[in-house]
């Protein structure tokens, strides 16, 4: 499963309600999930390290919690040829290119997607019946 990078912001010390990591840990997910099938993209590093920058946390705090991402999940790299191009692809459905390599990532990985974001979510149907991939969000995970 492919998150996106809210649920990695526990680790820089952001707190969130919607914390899939201690739903996981404790085993409240409706679905099965495994921490090591867990993947993100390149692109959530930096994401993650601007988020940080931004509230001012540490370096040597983000510097632990990408070393963590490194070492526990599988890191897909944004300029990916098929990540790209279907992140191109997906433009003409949502506006932020970001979101675009999130969903492509998935895309290429046939894998399903964990996000919060409300345009990818608006968008369910169509990447399940286009590109047969189900987007998650906390609440259909954990309930």
């Amino acid at each position: 499963m492919i998150i996106d990078t809210t649920y990695l912001l526990p680790l820089i010390g952001i707190g969130i309600d919607v914390d899939l990591f201690r739903a996981l840990i404790e085993g409240r997910t409706k679905r099965r999930v495994d921490l090591g099938d867990l993947a993100v993209n390149s692109i959530t590093l930096s994401e993650l390290q601007a988020l940080g920058a931004k509230r001012g946390i540490s370096p040597s705090r983000v510097l632990r919690a990408l070393d963590v991402i490194m070492r526990n999940f599988r890191v897909i790299p944004y300029y990916e040829g098929a990540v790209v191009r279907y992140s191109y692809e997906l433009r003409k459905y949502l506006q932020d290119y970001i979101d675009c390599v999130m969903v492509a990532t998935a895309i290429t990985l046939g894998e399903d997607l964990a996000t919060e974001d409300r345009a990818i979510h608006q968008l369910k149907e169509t990447l399940k019946s286009v590109y047969g991939i189900d987007v998650y969000n906390y609440r259909e995970l954990v309930g």
